[in-house]
């Protein structure tokens, strides 16, 4: 009698792949709705602790960059202002990429188990920072009201700068992920990347600030189209597509997108051997 032996591989064919991906979304859902809770759960303020960490880094930022450089925002915007819609879209960045590359091992025990597309648990690290969006976008509404700031045509394009934050923090997320399954100690790099993207990115300060000769290089940082695209369409002002540097920004992001995918496909299959 014949004896059949069923296999259940980490990585197949792509096209299959992706189809398996859409079929087992409900998984990625339940590993979010899990994340969400936990990240929640006996917590004595709640959301507040979202908040706070990017509050306090404005209150800083703008006793850095406004008071002791004596830098404006563009447009005459209120510097508090200006300095946290571009932390509301650095926050969202950060929170991804900070949940997405320890996802896997934050989740061993279920890829080691059983088959399904590992793609899923990077991806459902999107839960906590969609949250987290929600709960600080009312206080960027809230000073906008303050400062009698109202919302140009232009926010509808908001959404659009977010899903690309969202796509290059993914893409460095995937990498790293797959970095970490691998080296572990790929997970203290990721704070000090975070750390020093504060000040890499406009934050604090506006892309007009930088000098013209490092303006290429300046774009080489995904994150300056991005906050300046949000800071466009939320606040108003600057111009995020003057220049050519914003196609360097997003030649970057896509870049780092496809890379990070591809790398983690091209290693998914020694996953559950290694973790």
């Amino acid at each position: 009698m014949a004896k059949y032996q069923l296999v259940l591989e980490a990585g197949r064919a792509d096209r299959q792949y992706w189809r398996d991906l859409w079929a087992f979304r409900e998984l990625m859902f339940q590993l979010a709705r899990r994340d969400v809770a936990v990240h929640y759960k006996q917590t004595v303020i709640g959301g507040f602790w979202a908040v706070a960490r990017p509050l306090v880094t404005v209150v800083i930022l703008t006793v850095v960059f406004s008071r002791v450089a004596g830098l404006e925002a563009d447009g005459g915007v209120w510097y508090p202002l200006f300095i946290l819609a571009g932390m509301l879209a650095w926050q969202f960045f950060a929170a991804i990429l900070g949940e997405s590359s320890n996802s896997l091992l934050n989740n061993a025990n279920l890829v080691s188990k059983v088959y399904f597309p590992r793609l899923l648990v990077p991806l459902s690290a999107l839960g906590v920072p969609l949250l987290d969006l929600l709960v600080l976008s009312p206080f960027l509404v809230g000073m906008m009201v303050y400062a009698g700031v109202i919302p140009p045509w232009q926010l509808v394009f908001a959404p659009l700068f977010l899903l690309l934050a969202a796509a290059t923090a993914l893409g460095i997320g995937f990498g790293l992920c797959a970095l970490n399954v691998k080296y572990r100690d790929f997970r203290y790099v990721i704070p000090f990347i975070l750390q020093f993207g504060v000040y890499a990115s406009p934050i604090g300060y506006a892309t007009s600030r930088m000098p013209p000769d490092y303006q290429g290089l300046y774009h080489l940082n995904p994150m300056v189209f991005v906050i300046d695209g949000l800071r466009w369409s939320v606040l108003g002002v600057g111009d995020p597509f003057a220049g050519g540097g914003w196609l360097v920004s997003l030649a970057v992001s896509l870049a780092a997108l496809l890379a990070g995918v591809r790398y983690f496909r091209r290693t998914e299959r020694t996953f559950a051997d290694v973790i």
